[in-house]
């Protein structure tokens, strides 16, 4: 099964997120994408952190989210990646395009293929505000883009506000 829990910042998508995996019954490897570069991300990444439960893997993933994906899939497995927006992020820094579109499109080849549960937790940015830079806009089309083309490759979406789950597709 193949989710996407989409919600804004502090909306309840990671807890639920956390929530599906641990009811799942299978292992779970939690797949973090953030880089703990100033401090206010190692407090979010300390958080997340200290609510996971210890029995769950952990695997620290920037760029190369498919390969590791396509590594770590099993029947018996959940995968947990936490969250798309920031590997789109880190891939966006890079200032390449061409690893960009490539990593995006191996991520959208290799969904449909994965053995076990994969449950894909990011941020709904396209709902504010037009961001007054360049690059903020191209993060905001380029998150929109990605959503739309998981949430066609998912069986369940889920959209998150105010810690309340609505399924936009598929049931709860």
């Amino acid at each position: 099964m193949r989710e996407l829990i989409l919600g804004g910042a502090r909306s309840g998508k990671s807890r639920l997120a956390e929530r599906l995996a641990g009811e799942s019954g299978l292992a779970v490897t939690y797949i973090a994408t953030s880089q703990p570069l100033d401090g206010e991300m190692h407090a979010r990444i300390a958080h997340h952190r200290a609510r996971r439960p210890a029995e769950w893997g952990l695997l620290e993933e920037p760029l190369e989210l498919a390969r590791v994906l396509r590594e770590q899939a099993a029947p018996e497995r959940c995968l947990l990646v936490d969250c798309l927006t920031l590997w789109l992020t880190n891939l966006l820094m890079l200032e390449d395009d061409a690893r960009l579109a490539a990593e995006r499109e191996d991520l959208l080849d290799c969904l449909p293929n994965l053995p076990g549960r994969v449950i894909l937790v990011s941020n709904e940015t396209g709902m504010g505000v037009v961001p007054l830079g360049e690059l903020t806009r191209r993060y905001v089309d380029e998150a929109g883009w990605l959503h739309q083309a998981l949430a066609a490759r998912a069986e369940r979406v889920i959209l998150t506000v105010a810690g309340l789950p609505l399924a936009l597709k598929g049931a709860l």
